[in-house]
């Protein structure tokens, strides 16, 4: 995958329109030449533009989803597609409706695997909360429903698509995003040969219609983690490792998490193979296998829609071997992180050399700092980024003995309470009995918070079970750490004495923000 691929969720524009049309070309292939056309996508943009929404990539249209406001009355009477869009004058618009009407979701075939649609019906429900409607309807299309016409209803056909005996790619999809069926519609959608003409009516409930208090379902400043607790095991090759990478995204995605973490090293299981030759050049080996892990795990960040923490991995640039790894962000950009202090047995055993680059991130849910292992045994680091606007603090990390995990521990719950942050640490366990230098491990992977009354007495969010793989999702509140930081019972930030110590940056090196 591209390293600059860009995507771009955006109202919609009329200037988007021929990139529309090209995508409804490819989408409806098989069906009539009968497509929107500029003066309808204007008219829509012009009654209701926040329910026109846009997926750009790359400079691109790619995908579409089109919706207008209807009382939910009219929604529960039989009716077909050119009912509710008023043959395409759409003055079936009501902008005092209760209810979201999805009258089109398209997206370029070419761009199915980015999980585009999901993004799409996610934003659909964030409007439907936010201007606290009722719930969203939309009539859908059952085109596979042709191949089983002649052996069962449509209502026997909706059931086994439901029931999962039956695989629908427009109903399957929209029963994975929640929508529930309500009724048939006969006659939905003149000349659609592939369903037959039949519309199932389904409906997604806005839970929070009429507390208008909470319009949306999670409060912005809440930022939902998930860590991973890798075992150590044999893999084949880079297909295998990957798989089992996905299986955790997948997983921890499904949950909604903005962030997934794995362990420093992840990919050591791949170093087996060249225990030939010495530590030092069999780690150069298993380097050459850091650029195609880094483009999968950003392929896997879009289509999951979920930024990934890619753990660690060695790069040899410039002659030098470092200890890196990659903010795979959910809108295909990607950032790299470097190991700064490298430990004594690094050093020995592979010639590793430590970086100068000092960086924080900027996310879709603020400010973030990533620092790998023995990093976060150095206060003045983490002083530095808090300074430069941290507020949740990634440490991927492996271990060896429990010792090294109590120093990694210990210091991270330290860099939570004096620099008022989360704190996420994920390890790596099991053993690796046929890689030289990588053999054991020994992990618990835990959020840590502040320590004030409104964080856990023990100051622990979260933790895993020790040394079992696993993962692990909490959910933090950065509203939290603003009241912390003003009016909490001690002041770490506020109180230091900078007329007495700080903490400064030699030369001209400084913290950077990408």
């Amino acid at each position: 995958m591209n390293e600059n691929l860009n995507i771009d969720l955006r109202p919609l524009r009329l200037s988007d329109f021929p990139d529309l049309k090209k995508v409804m070309k490819k989408a409806y292939a098989g069906m009539d030449d009968d497509y929107w056309r500029p003066q309808e996508i204007q008219a829509l943009i012009n009654l209701f533009p926040e329910g026109q929404i846009g997926i750009v990539v790359n400079g691109s249209l790619v995908a579409a989803a089109l919706t207008i406001k209807v009382h939910h009355q009219r929604t529960e009477r039989p009716h077909t597609f050119d009912d509710m869009v008023g043959d395409a004058s759409f003055q079936t618009h009501d902008e005092h409706g209760d209810t979201l009407y999805g009258i089109e979701m398209v997206v370029d075939p070419d761009y199915r695997n980015m999980r585009l649609g999901r993004r799409l019906y996610d934003a659909r429900k964030e409007l439907c909360e936010h201007l606290n409607m009722r719930s969203i309807v939309i009539g859908g299309r059952i085109p596979h429903y042709k191949n089983y016409a002649s052996k069962m209803t449509p209502s026997l056909y909706i059931e086994k698509v439901r029931m999962k005996e039956i695989y629908d790619p427009t109903l399957s999809f929209q029963l994975s995003n929640g929508f529930q069926p309500k009724r048939i519609l006969s006659g939905y959608l003149e000349g659609d040969k592939q369903s037959q003409e039949y519309g199932v009516l389904l409906e997604w409930a806005n839970i929070y219609f009429e507390r208008k208090e909470s319009a949306s379902q999670r409060n912005p400043s809440i930022v939902r983690l998930g860590l991973v607790q890798w075992q150590m095991r044999s893999f084949s090759d880079l297909d295998e490792l990957m798989d089992q990478a996905e299986f955790f995204v997948d997983a921890i995605s499904g949950y909604e998490s903005d962030f997934i973490m794995f362990p420093e090293y992840i990919n050591a299981p791949l170093m087996a193979p060249f225990n030939n030759l010495s530590e030092a050049q069999a780690i150069r080996e298993l380097s050459k296998y850091t650029g195609a892990i880094r483009d999968r795990f950003s392929e896997l960040a879009v289509s999951y829609n979920i930024n990934i923490i890619t753990g660690s991995m060695p790069l040899v640039e410039d002659e030098q071997l470092l200890n890196v790894g990659y903010l795979c962000r959910r809108d295909g950009s990607i950032a790299r992180y470097e190991k700064i202090h490298i430990t004594p047995s690094e050093v020995k055993s592979w010639g590793m050399v430590g970086s100068d680059s000092l960086k924080i991130f900027d996310t879709d849910c603020g400010k973030i700092g990533i620092m790998i292992c023995y990093d976060v045994e150095f206060p003045e680091l983490s002083r530095l980024y808090a300074d430069a606007g941290m507020k949740i603090l990634f440490v991927p990390f492996l271990t060896d003995t429990q010792n090294g995990y109590m120093r990694v521990r210990r210091c991270a719950q330290a860099r939570a309470i004096e620099n008022e942050c989360y704190v996420a640490i994920a390890g790596c366990v099991g053993n690796l009995p046929r890689v030289e230098n990588m053999d054991i491990q020994y992990a618990q992977s835990a959020v840590f918070t502040p320590s004030d009354f409104a964080f856990p007495t023990n100051a622990i969010k979260a933790e895993t079970t020790p040394n079992t793989e696993m993962t692990l999702i909490a959910d933090v509140d950065l509203d939290l750490l603003k009241e912390l930081h003003l009016q909490g019972s001690v002041r770490n930030l506020l109180d230091r004495r900078k007329d007495l110590f700080d903490v400064k940056l030699k030369h001209d090196i400084e913290v950077q923000v990408c």
